[in-house]
């Protein structure tokens, strides 16, 4: 059976199918001597080269233990492989790798600190990130200001924001005192600034935000800040049923 070649080498954890398929149209890839094609599809006889190099075969790349790391970002990282500006990465501190690379499965904004999880299966990544899956994205959020009935309701039926409409599936008073009070609440969608977007949509300003939670999978409070710890296989699993894997 063949498959698109952006799938098998996203799968490889070369990249994104969106990055592999600029690479299609930069002619950096060939497929049995002949520069490859959007669109393409291969099978395992299929001869792979990106930038000259021999790629595993389909059945090899399926055959391969992919792993899945959980990171606990602290806050002032970039979600980026490289920064214009020097600032650190969240790739920076992750475990080298013999074969493929790590691609973080969505991000955090610069000052947002929790989960994040690595994999080195770009296929899992996309289907974990692509809006279709509809999982659930778990965050505490300090907000300062007050909060009434009203705004929340606001933000459970859903409030219009830069053409879209954003909002919370659920929301939760965890505690606090005076101005300062903390909430947990929960996105199926992984927008650019999409939580704060929301609170200050209702005139919150939104002063601590942690990811706890992405789908099955909880942030442990064993897990310092920067720390990373490789997911056992039952929540490999979880995952991956989360996909509909």
């Amino acid at each position: 059976m063949s498959e698109k070649l952006q799938k098998v080498l996203a799968r490889a954890a070369f990249g994104s199918r969106r990055e592999i398929e600029t690479w299609i149209i930069q002619k950096r890839i060939r497929v049995n001597g002949k520069i490859a094609q959007v669109g393409d599809r291969v099978s395992e006889s299929d001869r792979i080269f990106v930038d000259g190099k021999r790629v595993s075969s389909s059945r090899g790349v399926e055959e391969r233990k992919h792993r899945y790391l959980l990171y606990n970002k602290p806050e002032n990282e970039i979600c980026a492989r490289k920064d214009p500006q020097g600032r650190r990465t969240v790739f920076d501190g992750l475990p080298s790798l013999k074969h493929g690379r790590w691609i973080s499965v969505g991000r955090l904004d610069f000052n947002t600190t929790g989960l994040l999880l690595f994999t080195t299966d770009g296929d899992i990544a996309n289907r974990l990130t692509h809006p279709s899956s509809m999982i659930e994205r778990e965050y505490a959020v300090r907000v300062m200001g007050n909060v009434d009935s009203s705004m929340i309701k606001n933000m459970h039926q859903g409030v219009q924001i830069d053409g879209s409409v954003y909002r919370f599936t659920d929301i939760q008073y965890f505690g606090g005192e005076g101005l300062n009070r903390w909430y947990h609440v929960v996105v199926m969608t992984g927008r650019n600034r999409e939580v704060r977007k929301l609170w200050e949509s209702q005139g919150v300003k939104v002063s601590r935000l942690k990811r706890v939670r992405f789908g099955p999978i909880f942030m442990p409070s064993t897990l310092k800040r920067g720390q990373f710890h490789e997911l056992p296989k039952r929540e490999v699993e979880k995952l991956l049923n989360a996909t509909k894997l």
